[in-house]
């Protein structure tokens, strides 16, 4: 007589209770159809050799079938093993003569030890395997050129004027030029990596640039290194995880920085206070109020916005952000009347903003003050008056401070008046007297000197 499945009772812990399944399997096997309709909560058996355990199905509330094989221990007490949900019974079927065979191997009947020591290796292997594979994209994330948008993006929010410039040169000489490189690991990035990034640059006879980028790479790799331990800096460049500086090791690019040393002569700066006097309207007044000022910087005079005019003290406060602060310096500037006059010349009737040639529009830019410094220098070596050849803005801020030194002008008001190497630790901390008087006095003995 045929054997059939047997359906059990789930109150029973699956033993047999004597009711058997309509319908009829010759080979004493579940089919499909019985498995689909079982009733909720209903198990059934397949049939299976004896010592070799079986499979056994469920019916879940939700109406899926959930399939186990039960074998009996080396105790003589019955143990399930779950194969899982969501199979047919072809593949639990499967399943449970995997374990079968493993029940009957000769080593033992401990099963579930057994398999759960085999699921630990296994959950092992796949941590590892996991902790390889964040570890792959934790370095495809944490590329060079994640990197340097990171520093470029932690520069910006420090309010560092800088940032243009440094994102502009990454982008022309690395980015742009390097795709392929850009997609290195940061960490994986060799100081030869670097040197071919920069003798391109070099070979382009563009010097002065590659000193920069080399800088901006030091800088944006000391960066990341620092943002480890600093609780302040931006996550994106803490979790790029640097661990070395390859720029570090770069050596200076010579022929970059030469120095100059043009400094206008008395009777040079004469005349070119003359002839700026003569020119109309607010072409003239723009390059008065910026040889007034001590020759301020040109990024910094420019943010300077009419309600930082102080009428009573006839001065201007310029934050001054350059090098590494991390928040700007209070850098007051007296006004001369002359530089008074100038300033109500250029006028602000369209906007805030003091230094300017769009009616405080906007604040006027380097190239604005070079221009019109060009037409001048042409206007003066027509007239001979520049026997020593044309120059720039930034000569112009070298004469100041070379012809207040010799007026007497001490080094320590000149600093104070130009803000320049005041990052010490007595000047940041101690030192709050902001030398008003002895800046004014500086910039009225200019003023008569020009005008001698």
């Amino acid at each position: 007589m045929a054997s059939h499945p047997i359906l059990h009772n789930p109150a029973q812990n699956g033993h047999q209770v004597g009711t058997k399944m309509s319908g009829k399997s010759g080979s004493g096997l579940l089919t499909a159809r019985q498995v689909a309709s079982l009733g909720i909560g209903c198990w059934a058996t397949d049939k299976g050799a004896r010592g070799a355990g079986v499979l056994q199905v469920r019916k879940l509330s939700d109406g899926s079938p959930a399939f186990y094989y039960r074998y009996t221990d080396l105790n003589q007490k019955r143990v399930r093993i779950v194969i899982g949900t969501g199979l047919d019974l072809a593949a639990a079927r499967r399943k449970a003569a995997e374990f079968s065979r493993q029940y009957q191997d000769g080593s033992g009947r401990d099963l579930r030890n057994r398999l759960s020591t085999q699921q630990r290796e296994y959950k092992r292997l796949l941590a590892d395997e996991e902790a390889k594979k964040s570890a792959h994209e934790a370095a495809n994330r944490s590329t060079l050129g994640a990197l340097l948008n990171a520093y470029v993006d932690q520069l910006k929010h420090d309010g560092k004027k800088s940032a243009g410039a440094v994102q502009s040169a990454f982008k022309r000489h690395v980015i742009d030029a390097w795709p392929d490189f850009c997609r290195t690991p940061a960490n994986h990035v060799t100081t030869d990596n670097l040197i071919s990034v920069l003798s391109l640059v070099t070979g382009a006879g563009k010097l002065r640039e590659a000193a920069k980028l080399r800088s901006y790479l030091m800088s944006s790799y000391k960066a990341a290194i620092g943002a480890r331990q600093d609780a302040r800096a931006s996550s994106s460049l803490r979790d790029l995880k640097i661990t070395q500086n390859p720029a570090r090791d770069l050596v200076t690019i010579n022929g970059a920085s030469n120095a100059r040393e043009r400094a206008l002569s008395v009777p040079e700066l004469q005349a070119y206070w003359k002839t700026i006097c003569a020119i109309e309207g607010s072409d003239g007044a723009l390059l008065r109020f910026h040889l007034l000022t001590g020759a301020q910087r040109i990024e910094q005079i420019a943010r300077v916005k009419i309600d930082e005019y102080d009428p009573d003290s006839k001065t201007i406060l310029i934050w001054d952000g350059k090098g590494r602060r991390s928040t700007p310096r209070r850098h007051v500037v007296p006004l001369v009347p002359a530089a008074i006059q100038a300033m109500q010349k250029m006028g602000n009737e369209l906007g805030p903003f003091v230094w300017t040639v769009t009616r405080g529009a906007s604040g006027a830019s380097y190239a604005s003050l070079a221009r019109r410094i060009l037409e001048v220098t042409k206007a003066m070596t027509g007239a001979g008056e520049l026997p020593k050849g044309a120059f720039t803005a930034g000569d112009l801020r070298r004469t100041v401070e070379t012809r207040l030194a010799a007026l007497g002008v001490s080094k320590d008001v000149r600093a104070q008046l130009q803000s320049h190497g005041l990052g010490g630790v007595q000047s940041r901390h101690y030192d709050m007297y902001e030398y008003l008087h002895e800046k004014r006095r500086a910039l009225e003995s200019l003023h008569d000197l020009m005008n001698a």
